[in-house]
């Protein structure tokens, strides 16, 4: 499905730029607070992508997805030629628009082949992506030990992402514009539901990235985990976030309600189990139950979004307003690792739940 293999791809950068950073600080000479500086570049670059890849894709989707998918390979190529400081900053700002751009299309476009097959695809499409990252980040590794530099690896990469543009022609995607999206009223209507959605998938992404970047250094700092252990969290949920996204995918369709209920008390429990928890046994276990009870919902709302709004604007803002979740969960966490302490500070991310819970509550039957 070239979906599917869309996201995975997009994914074998990410996993495999995470394993990259070493080599790239070393290569480049720079400091660790220059890298972090450089890297916030990405979503500098991503959030005006999104907010214009919307506005121009809807009713395009196919060939958006074409185009963001190309521009996207000719980013990461870019990267391969980064040999100092700024040009990796300039690099990384455009990597971070056409990945913007690239997860607005792809949204867009599963959200268009679901209402026109009547397929659930969703769930599959972004299960792709957590699982792709846990086989790219070690064979990155691999790749380095056996002697490969930081731009050979990412002109591999470059490669695989053209050719996997190649399958998008084939793709089912009706012709024509996207239906007219009413009056402006109705339109004003429409972003207050993207807002509230797109906020509620943000708190499950805050939580989401706080795990990927912060739970390697709670089980080494914390709770006496050697590298190669401490290494694991991130993989243990991404492993889990995937089992849930398939379970999710193969089951008979579970109502959004239920999906909310799970998401705030499992996705909770779980990080505050990963952040208090004595030892590394019920860390990880935090951390896969996390992934387990939250992997669903953030698909499932891009779903329903897609069946509710045929024009695509209900995907677009959700798609946009959500990745905000990313922006901000650094900051808080280093915020509230200040005071209180990491461990602490992902467990505090648990009251992320409680909006979830209070939609699952205000809510009735399968509304979203």
């Amino acid at each position: 499905m070239p979906l599917i293999a869309v996201s995975a791809v997009w994914a074998v950068f990410w996993g495999s730029w995470a394993a990259l950073l070493p080599a790239v600080k070393q290569e480049l000479g720079v400091s660790a607070a220059q890298l972090g500086t450089a890297l916030g570049a990405v979503p500098v670059g991503a959030l005006p992508a999104m907010a214009l890849t919307g506005r121009l894709a809807r009713g395009r989707e196919r060939h958006a997805l074409m185009a963001t998918t190309v521009l996207f390979g000719l980013a990461v190529a870019g990267l391969a030629a980064v040999t100092a400081y700024w040009p990796l900053v300039a690099g990384l700002l455009l990597l971070g628009a056409a990945s913007g751009a690239l997860d607005v299309a792809l949204n867009l476009t599963t959200g268009r082949v679901e209402r026109e097959s009547g397929r659930r695809l969703f769930q599959a499409v972004h299960a792709a992506f957590p699982l792709t990252v846990i086989v790219a980040a070690p064979l990155t590794g691999l790749a380095r030990s056996l002697g490969l530099d930081v731009r050979t690896v990412l002109l591999v990469i470059a490669v695989l992402v053209a050719a996997t543009s190649l399958s998008l022609p084939a793709l089912p995607v009706g012709g024509g514009r996207a239906a007219p999206s009413g009056d402006h009223h109705a339109g004003r209507r429409m972003w207050g539901v993207a807002l509230l959605l797109g906020t509620l998938a943000g708190c499950v992404l805050v939580i989401e990235n706080a795990v990927e970047q912060w739970s390697v250094l709670l089980l080494e700092e914390h709770r006496a985990a050697t590298p190669l252990m401490a290494s694991l969290a991130p993989s243990v949920y991404m492993a889990a976030l995937t089992a849930g996204r398939i379970a999710a995918q193969t089951l008979p369709p579970v109502p959004l309600r239920a999906l909310y209920l799970v998401a705030g008390v499992g996705g909770a429990a779980g990080i505050g189990l990963a952040g208090l928890g004595d030892g590394v046994p019920l860390s990880m276990a935090g951390f896969a139950l996390t992934g387990l009870a939250l992997g669903p919902l953030v698909p499932a709302l891009l779903s329903r979004s897609a069946a509710d709004d045929p024009t695509g604007t209900l995907v677009w803002g959700v798609s946009m307003v959500s990745y905000a979740g990313f922006v901000v969960s650094p900051l808080l966490v280093a915020g509230l690792t200040g005071p209180f302490g990491l461990p602490v500070a992902l467990a505090a991310l648990g009251l992320l739940g409680l909006p979830l819970l209070v939609r699952f509550v205000i809510i009735e039957g399968d509304s979203a």
